[in-house]
């Protein structure tokens, strides 16, 4: 693992969070480097804003903290601890931190903009900025080569102005647009759709998981997740748009649910859909976090969990295995750990490794469900 990223003269040391004993991958991609040295000569007026979404563990920011007030949008808590801790490593100045739902700073000079695959929250973020961005803002948006496509360019197209793209450099390309205010238009509204089976309603802001319909693994834990007038605490641990916390708090009325993700937009999806489908829509709080960091040990009764097994772009098993390691920490005694997972991904070795027992509710020809006890 490369740590330090050097150009121009310049070195910052740039780590991944949450940090992981040798860890493989780096902090950055060859679209940031592209993006830094694009822009490397550009003249910066150090009053203006400078704003970068979707910054992966806060290089860009770092880079450009000391030029002009920058502000950092992104939707990944994670992203933005890991910004945070790096902007600390390396003594440079604060900067201005927004989930992807906050107002943005008004008359930015530039925008970087890395390019998400989640299309939903890229058009999201052309429209947030058509409305926001001056006809002199510099708008470049950077990805791999494999992952812009004619699509990506039509979306930009559509949503904020002229487009045009640059040669590739190291398999990653700029994306420039030219704002165009003729295009703006009301912010979409949120998804909605009905769950009939269990009487939900659901809705979905732009970057959570399955924002259309209810994912298929999602709609089988909802058949399976316990009834018990002895659970006090239930925490839906990768709670995407809330719809196991809204099942687990409707079978267990006596039990408060904490929902925890590290997607902003998930958890206001989840804080709307208790406030749609509940009549005590308190009893669910929902919060973002890097899995159950600084919660309470022993505090819980029943964690639920359908784990992620990519962070960013990367695919890994490496927060899968923290989440059950966290969910081991805030249960009491006795307390269970249930998981959702593809039948190839293996959970039940780690879940054994880690409790020491492992049992199988249920099964079908894509999912398995595995409980443990503490």
């Amino acid at each position: 693992m490369k740590p330090a990223l050097t150009l121009h003269d310049r070195t910052l040391q740039l780590a991944r969070f949450p940090l992981r004993k040798n860890e493989t991958l780096q902090a950055w991609d060859a679209a940031d480097e592209y993006l830094i040295n694009h822009t490397h000569e550009m003249a910066l007026d150090p009053q203006r804003p400078i704003l970068i979404f979707n910054d992966s563990f806060g290089a860009l920011s770092c880079w450009f903290a000391d030029k002009a007030p920058v502000t950092n949008v992104s939707d990944s808590f994670v992203a933005q601890q890991g910004c945070l801790q790096n902007l600390a490593d390396n003594q440079l100045p604060s900067i201005d931190m927004r989930s992807a739902l906050d107002d943005l700073p008004a008359n930015p000079q530039l925008v970087l903009l890395k390019i998400p695959k989640n299309y939903r929250l890229l058009s999201w973020q052309l429209q947030q900025l058509c409305h926001l961005v001056p006809e002199d803002c510099i708008i470049i948006g950077a990805a791999k080569v494999k992952e812009i496509h004619t699509s990506t360019l039509k979306l930009c197209e559509k949503y904020l102005g002229e487009t045009k793209t640059s040669l590739a450099v190291k398999k990653a390309r700029l994306v420039f647009i030219k704002p165009n205010k003729a295009l703006a238009q009301p912010m979409p509204q949120p998804v909605q759709w009905d769950v009939p089976e269990h009487g939900f309603t659901i809705t979905n802001h732009a970057n959570v998981f399955s924002g259309e319909s209810l994912d298929i693994g999602g709609r089988f834990l909802l058949d399976h997740i316990p009834q018990d007038p002895s659970l006090k605490h239930i925490i839906d641990l990768g709670c995407g748009n809330g719809v196991i916390s809204l099942k687990a708090a409707q079978l267990n009325p006596q039990a408060k649910v904490t929902s925890v993700d590290e997607s902003h937009m998930a958890a206001a999806s989840c804080r709307a859909n208790a406030e749609l489908n509940l009549d005590t829509p308190e009893q669910i709080h929902a919060i973002v976090n890097n899995c159950l960091d600084n919660m309470e040990a022993d505090s819980a009764d029943l964690v639920l969990c359908n784990p992620p097994f990519h962070q960013q772009n990367t695919i890994t098993d490496h927060i899968a295995w923290q989440m059950f390691c966290d969910a081991k920490h805030v249960l009491r005694p006795n307390g269970q750990l249930i998981v959702i997972g593809n039948r190839q991904l293996g959970y039940d070795d780690k879940m054994k490794r880690l409790f020491g027992n492992v049992t199988k509710i249920a099964q079908n020809n894509k999912f398995i469900i595995y409980r443990s006890s503490k």
